[in-house]
């Protein structure tokens, strides 16, 4: 019987990741970029320092999140009942707001003091006045904060009683099945877990609330090794497909965890723009050429190739790009800063702002659950800016973009 490591393998892959860095490096040097331009895959000092040190918080993430998470699921820790009710009773306040909003708009009075209308609001923004103008009024503004706090509550007692509900060990010890520790298990739980990613990966593309814990990785404008390090520090207040579903056939969960590192080893090292092309190979395997596509802000590009070890994921489902055009890397609105706390948080809060100017449940959840194509949209609508229910905004190159594509894996506007 196969005997695997107890150890995290990408812990005791951390030598080697740093060698490989340091290869790369020195091979850029080796061949430099044309004089006068720059490449991507160049090192720049303070972007590898803040994927370095996102990929050092990815590690000590869990063990925080566990201490602080657990007391709060519901079921299992002492205050998660305290969180229901706090997400309640937020919610309760959040509603009479928008009851007391409704009677007033449809009363025929005067707008509450210190409001502005919404022409005279528009009106400012258009003269480059701070938003949220309209948004003065002291009930409101208790229900602006009360919904965000109601949405949060909700989110995060959804996500750790999911996680408590589908983790591996528990699933696994739920049932008979069990296919042992051997070279075949290790091999289905590779597949199988490659496959689950492929769905977790498109998910975090498509749903705002698991983009806000993607877009860290995807924040670099440089592309190189370090980029495969700068991972979510966020994951344990997100909402996947388990990967716990693997014990249900019978994985044990060392093995599990054991197909999640592998995992992530394998992914390390197709964040370079040094190797082009390694053939045949490139039918089957996720290799530096799809995943830099994955990675690009072209329009083509976007949310491609979400496979981990296979690219097959993708060819079968519909989402494999080639990479044909020259990779623009990083976010569609960059945010233009290597501070990690910055890199860590910038979606969660653009998602609060929407939320607190939101006035429906429908709207609120919305910019929580939906894309963030529609989120653009329907921002842009709130704000006035649509007249016909779609919006246009200029892209970096100056040429109007449909805000779906444009907005589709960027900051705010």
């Amino acid at each position: 019987m196969m005997r695997l490591p107890k150890v995290d393998l990408t812990v005791v892959a951390i030598p080697g990741f740093i060698g490989a860095m340091v290869a790369e490096h020195l091979w850029l040097r080796a061949h430099p970029a044309a004089p006068g331009t720059t490449r991507a895959g160049d090192y720049e000092l303070k972007d590898t320092i803040a994927s370095l040190t996102m990929g050092v918080g990815s590690l000590l993430a869990p063990y925080a999140a566990k201490r602080l998470l657990d007391p709060l699921t519901p079921g299992r820790g002492r205050l998660g009942r305290l969180l229901i009710r706090a997400g309640l009773t937020a919610a309760a306040v959040t509603t009479a707001s928008d009851v007391l909003r409704a009677r007033r708009a449809g009363g025929g009075r005067l707008p509450a003091a210190g409001s502005l209308p919404r022409e005279a609001s528009g009106a400012l923004q258009a003269a480059g006045a701070p938003r949220h103008t309209d948004v003065v009024d002291p009930i409101q503004r208790v229900g602006a904060a009360t919904a965000v706090a109601a949405v949060a509550s909700t989110a995060l007692a959804t996500a750790t009683t999911w996680t408590a509900m589908t983790g591996g060990k528990r699933l696994f010890e739920g049932h008979r099945r069990d296919l042992g520790g051997g070279w075949g298990a290790l091999v289905i739980a590779l597949i199988g877990w490659d496959a689950i990613y492929y769905w977790n990966h498109r998910l975090s593309h498509e749903s705002r609330w698991l983009w806000a814990v993607h877009v860290v990785h995807h924040s670099s404008e440089r592309y190189n090794l370090s980029t495969a390090l700068r991972q979510p520090v966020a994951e344990g207040v997100t909402l996947t497909v388990p990967y716990g579903l693997l014990a249900l056939a019978g994985v044990r969960p060392g093995l599990i965890e054991q197909a999640r590192a592998l995992n992530l080893i394998y992914q390390f090292w197709i964040h370079t723009e040094a190797i082009r092309s390694i053939g045949w190979l490139e039918n089957v395997l996720n290799t530096p050429s799809h995943h830099r596509v994955h990675h690009g802000s072209n329009r083509r590009y976007l949310d491609r190739n979400h496979g981990s070890i296979l690219i097959i994921w993708d060819r079968i489902f519909g989402t494999f790009q080639r990479e044909d055009e020259r990779v623009v890397y990083g976010l569609t609105r960059n945010i233009n800063s290597f501070n990690p706390a910055r890199i860590a948080t910038h979606e969660w809060q653009d998602m609060a702002r929407d939320i607190e100017r939101a006035r429906t449940w429908r709207d609120r959840f919305g910019f929580l659950v939906r894309g963030p194509g529609w989120t653009y949209t329907r921002r842009a609508e709130l704000e006035g800016n649509v007249a016909s229910g779609r919006a246009v905004s200029s892209g970096a190159d100056g040429v109007e973009v449909d805000p779906a594509l444009a907005e589709h894996r960027g900051g705010r506007a």
